[in-house]
Parts: C-alpha cells; structure tokens; sequence
C-alpha cells in the first residue's frame, strides 16, 4: 500500500490531470551500465523518468527528468521501445520507455526532496531492491522480447 504522500500526490493528478504520459529511460553509460534510481518516496531502484508536462515533447521531458534526477545527459538520440498502461493507481497513466545509450553524467547527484540516489549498474549486478516493472522493461530489452503492454 503505498504511503500518505505517495497517495497524496496521485490525488493531486488525478484533480490536475485527466490523463497522464510519462517517460522513462533505459539509459546506459559508454560501458553498458543502466542507470536507476532510488526515489525518497517510493521503494526499490527504478529506471529514471517522469511526468511530462502541457506543451512539452516526450523527449524534452525525458532529457529534463534525467537531468533533474541523476544529472545525466544524452549521448545519441533516444529511441522510442515501448508505451505501457500503467493501472496501479489509475486507468489513465501512460509511460513510454527510450533506448538512450552512451549518456554521461556531468556532476555527482546529490541526494534532494524526490533523488535518494542515482546509480550506474551492471546488467549482471542489478540491485536486489530492483522494481518489478524495472526488471520486467529490462528484461524485455535484454531478451528481445515484446514489450508487455501493461506497466
């Protein structure tokens, strides 16, 4: 059961916003490692990514939120894998997964309100703590396998 702010902020957007898109990034630096983070306000380590905003493009988004949460850039264009329904909270939430590859991070992330940390990753070495929808969008990069079209 997630907790009061978690719940909190999802009632906020479910009064704000009649649907919801979001982005989230398969991102891995020049030696293969996938980049995850940590968030203050949910459990386990979780591929980078957010809301994105009225006006905003998908990719503008994307680049913004990994700047925000892991201080990292794009290296080659992100390419689009996957658009998910995500049903936990609501029926209306959206993410759409990028292939970003060869990103780089300008500065260490200092932990802040939303980033407890953000972390590079071996493929054979992902934490323990890992999401389930982590590993499953993972998994389905690694394997080749057809994107399930559920979160």
């Amino acid at each position: 059961m997630p907790d009061l702010k978690t719940r909190l902020f999802h009632t906020w957007f479910l009064l704000t916003r009649p649907m919801t898109l979001g982005v989230r990034a398969l991102a891995f630096d020049a030696e293969g490692r996938i980049l995850l983070v940590r968030h203050t306000y949910i459990r386990g380590w979780h591929l980078p990514g957010g809301g994105v905003e009225s006006g905003q493009t998908m990719v503008d988004a994307l680049a913004r939120e990994l700047r925000e949460e892991a201080n990292v850039k794009f290296g080659h264009p992100p390419q689009l894998r996957s658009v998910h329904l995500n049903t936990r909270v609501t029926k209306r939430d959206h993410v759409a997964v990028y292939l970003c590859e060869n990103v780089r991070q300008v500065a260490p992330k200092e932990r802040d309100m939303e980033i407890e940390e953000a972390r590079f990753f071996r493929l054979d070495d992902l934490p323990e703590t890992i999401a389930a929808s982590t590993a499953t969008r993972i998994g389905e990069f690694n394997n080749g396998t057809a994107a399930d079209p559920f979160w």
